[in-house]
C-alpha cells in the first residue's frame, strides 16, 4: 500500500500553489459549465415554470452545498497538518473521521431540509405550479447530499496530499456524467426535469466513487475509526467546518444587496449585472479555487513547524493573485469589443461590460488576497477569522459602499462601490494574517487544543 506523504514540504512553493490553483480551477469550471447546460437544457423544453423552478431549487441546493464545502475545507486542514507532522496514521484517521461525519451529518441536514422543501422554496418566492416542479426536483437530489459530500470531502484529501490532478478528475468525471445524461434523460425518456434530477444525482455518486477510489491505490487508505476515535475527532472537525459553513452564506446576503439596489437603476442595469456575475466564475474560476488550493501547502508546512514556509507561501499566493489578475484584466480588456456584440448589449447593460473588462476586473486580486487569507486562517487554526471577514465584507463591507456608490455614480457605482468594499477588508485580512504569523514564529505543530486532540486520536489507534 502506498505510503502518505507531505509533499509540500520540499521543493517550489510558487510551482505548488500554481499547478493547485490550474488543476482545482479546472474541475470548478466544469461544474458552472455543467450547471450551464443544464439550464440551456431545460431552456429547451420551452416551459418557463421549469427554467424558474430550477431557479428556485439552486437556491436551496446552494445553502446544501455550502454544508459540504465546510466538512471538506475541516477534512483537507486536519489532513494536511497530520501529513506535516509526517504522521501518516493520524492522517488516514483523520481522513476516515471527517467522512465519517460528513455522511453523519449530510444525511441529518439532508433529511431536515427534505422534509420541509415546500416550506423552503415558497420562502424562496416559489408559487404554484413554479413551487411543485421545484418541491419535486430537490425530492429527487437532496437524498443525494450525503455522497456528495463524500465527493467533496474525498477531494479535499486528495489535495491535502498533494493530488490535485485526481481530485479535479473526480470532478470533471461527474461533469462528464451529468451532460451526457442530461439530454438522453431529459430528451431521449421525456423526463424533463425529473431527468435532469436523476443526471444530477448520477453525477453526484461518480464523484463520491472517482474521489475515493484514488485515496484507497495512491494514498494508504483510511483506517477503520472506533467510537472512541470518531469522539476525539468530532470537536476540531465540527470547530473548523462550522465557521466555514457560515463563510460561505455570506456571499449571497452580499450578492442579495447588491442586486437590490441594481434593481432601482432599471431592467437594464440588472441585465448587465447578470452578465458580469456570470462572466466573473468563468474569468476567474482560477482565484476562485485558489483557497482551496493553497490551503494544503500552508497546513502541510504548519503542521511541520515550517513557519518560514507558511509566510512564503502566504506571499507566493498573493503573487499567484496578481499575476493571474493582471493578465485575466488584459484578456478582458482586449475580448469587450466581442463580448458586447455577444449580448447585443446596449445603454447601460454595455456600460457595465466595459466597466468590468477593464478597471474593475483589476480589482479582484483583493478578493483573492480575502480567499488565500481564508486559506491560512482554516489551516492554521483560526477558522472564526475567516467568518468574521467574510460576513464583514458582505455586511459592512457592502452595503454602505453599495448606496453610496449607487448615489454618485449609478449603476456603475453599485459595482465600484462593491468593489471598493472588498478593497478595505483585503487589507484588514491580510493585516490579519501577518499578525497571526508574526504570533505564530517558531510555534511547533502539536501546540493547540485540536493537535492534543489528534495526537490522543492517533495513540487510541495505534492501540487498537
Amino acid at each position: 500500500m502506498p505510503e502518505a506523504r507531505a509533499v509540500f514540504l520540499e521543493g517550489n512553493l510558487f510551482r505548488h500553489i500554481t499547478v493547485m490553483a490550474l488543476t482545482s480551477s479546472v474541475g470548478l469550471m466544469a461544474v458552472f459549465a455543467v450547471d450551464f447546460v443544464d439550464m440551456v437544457f431545460i431552456a429547451m423544453l420551452g416551459n418557463a415554470e421549469l427554467a424558474a423552478a430550477v431557479g428556485y431549487a439552486g437556491a436551496i441546493l446552494f445553502f446544501t452545498t455550502s454544508f459540504g464545502i465546510g466538512m471538506a475545507i475541516a477534512a483537507g486542514a486536519l489532513v494536511a497538518r497530520a501529513l506535516g507532522q509526517r504522521d501518516a496514521d493520524l492522517a488516514r484517521a483523520q481522513a476516515a473521521a471527517a467522512l465519517v461525519w460528513g455522511v453523519v451529518f449530510g444525511t441529518v441536514f439532508a433529511a431536515a431540509v427534505w422534509l420541509n422543501l415546500e416550506a423552503l422554496a415558497s420562502l424562496m418566492g416559489a408559487s404554484g405550479e413554479t413551487l411543485e416542479l421545484a418541491v419535486l426536483y430537490l425530492q429527487i437530489i437532496v437524498p443525494s447530499l450525503p455522497f456528495l459530500i463524500v465527493g467533496m470531502v474525498g477531494g479535499a484529501i486528495l489535495r491535502a496530499h498533494g493530488d490535485a490532478r485526481r481530485a479535479m478528475m473526480a470532478t470533471i468525471w461527474g461533469a462528464l456524467v451529468n451532460a451526457v445524461l442530461d439530454p438522453i434523460l431529459i430528451f431521449g425518456l421525456g423526463l424533463d426535469l425529473t431527468g435532469a434530477a436523476l443526471a444530477s444525482v448520477a453525477a453526484r455518486l461518480v464523484i463520491a466513487g472517482t474521489a475515493l477510489i484514488p485515496i484507497f491505490r495512491h494514498h494508504g487508505g483510511l483506517v477503520r475509526p472506533g467510537i472512541p476515535e470518531l469522539s476525539v475527532a468530532l470537536p476540531p472537525i465540527v470547530t473548523i467546518a462550522a465557521p466555514a459553513i457560515l463563510t460561505q452564506l455570506a456571499t449571497p446576503l452580499g450578492q442579495a444587496v447588491v442586486t437590490r439596489a441594481m434593481a432601482s437603476f432599471g431592467e437594464a442595469a440588472v441585465a448587465g449585472m447578470a452578465i458580469v456575475s456570470r462572466m466573473t466564475p468563468m474569468a476567474f474560476g482560477v482565484i476562485f479555487a485558489l483557497s482551496g488550493a493553497i490551503g494544503p501547502v500552508i497546513g502541510q508546512n504548519f503542521g511541520a513547524g515550517r513557519m518560514d514556509r507558511v509566510r512564503r507561501a502566504w506571499r507566493d499566493g498573493l503573487l499567484f493573485c496578481g499575476i493571474f489578475t493582471l493578465a485575466m484584466t488584459a484578456i478582458l480588456f482586449a475580448l469587450r469589443g466581442p463580448i458586447i456584440a455577444l449580448f447585443d448589449a446596449e445603454g447601460v447593460t454595455r456600460d457595465l461590460i466595459v466597466l468590468f473588462c477593464g478597471p474593475l476586473a483589476m480589482t479582484f486580486f483583493f478578493n483573492g488576497v480575502i480567499f488565500v487569507a481564508n486559506a491560512a486562517f482554516n489551516n492554521m487554526g483560526h477558522p472564526f477569522r475567516s467568518t468574521w471577514i467574510n460576513w464583514g465584507r458582505h455586511t459592512l463591507g457592502t452595503v454602505p459602499f453599495v448606496l453610496a456608490g449607487g448615489a454618485m455614480f449609478g449603476a456603475a457605482g453599485v459595482l465600484i462601490g462593491q468593489a471598493v468594499g472588498g478593497v478595505i477588508f483585503a487589507g484588514i485580512a491580510a493585516l490579519m494574517v501577518r499578525r497571526m504569523l508574526d504570533w505564530e514564529v517558531g510555534a511547533p505543530a502539536l501546540e493547540g487544543p485540536f493537535d492534543r486532540q489528534a495526537r490522543l486520536m492517533s495513540l487510541m489507534h495505534r492501540r487498537r
